[in-house]
């Protein structure tokens, strides 16, 4: 809901999508306010990446998806994996990021680089690293660096820790806050955690091919919403993640 001036930076309205004649999902319709963090959630194959994907067009749908005029849009995916014998370093696969790079000097975008690095802990030294080379953690901080190149309001992750150890995990969370806190950057993520939901997030929309839910976390997923939701009942043990 708009409020005091404030204008919404999405507004998802009754959307759906069908692939061969299967309803992936409708009804789907949820509003996102600057310095929201929504999480999405729900069951494996309820649509989550579905809709993500549709959020950023790269994929057809019935419905409405309408952003803010000055939107600038982030996207982490789920999962890059690159082989270890794949000889691209981390500057080269953010040159990739943008063509008039080759226009630029090597100062120049080496700086522009390692500013976007640094606020995701990493630095100059990680620029002549291979991707392959990297941990898992290390990897999904170079694509959040990435996303934040081009300094977007608003920035969609797809399972952010997804394949990577705990540590890495520990990580990614703390950016998470970072990033909203210290950089008023909405949020979008797709998450099967429940900590990290009720750590973070304040709003959820919670759907499986179609809404369940949609609210402040502690006060929609009550054991009994969970049980709907996931089809089965849902045990939520709380624990703290550090931040730094």
């Amino acid at each position: 809901m708009e409020s005091s001036g404030v204008k919404a930076i999405l507004k998802v309205e009754n959307l759906a999508v069908t692939i061969e004649r299967e309803e992936i999902l409708k009804d789907i319709s949820f509003t996102v306010m600057p310095g929201d963090v929504i999480a999405l959630i729900g069951p494996n194959g309820a649509g989550k990446t579905v809709l993500l994907k549709c959020l950023l067009g790269m994929m057809p749908y019935r419905g409405g998806v309408h952003w803010a005029a000055d939107v600038k849009i982030g996207y982490v995916p789920q999962r890059f994996q690159i082989a270890k014998n794949v000889p691209l370093t981390v500057r080269e696969f953010f040159l990739l990021h943008e063509k008039k790079f080759i226009f630029a000097t090597r100062a120049k975008t080496d700086g522009r680089i390692a500013e976007a690095l640094s606020v995701v802990g990493l630095g100059v030294s990680e620029l002549d690293e291979r991707l392959g080379h990297l941990s898992g953690g290390q990897v999904q901080r170079v694509l959040i660096a990435w996303a934040l190149y081009d300094k977007p309001n608003i920035i969609l992750f797809d399972e952010p820790t997804a394949g990577i150890d705990i540590g890495g995990q520990e990580t990614v969370y703390n950016l998470l806050h970072t990033l909203k806190d210290r950089f008023g950057i909405t949020i979008i993520l797709v998450s099967h955690e429940l900590n990290v939901v009720f750590r973070y997030a304040t709003k959820v929309v919670c759907i499986n091919k179609s809404m369940f839910c949609t609210g402040a976390p502690r006060e929609v997923l009550t054991s009994g919403e969970l049980e709907k939701l996931y089809g089965e009942s849902v045990y939520y043990h709380p624990h703290e993640h550090v931040k730094s």
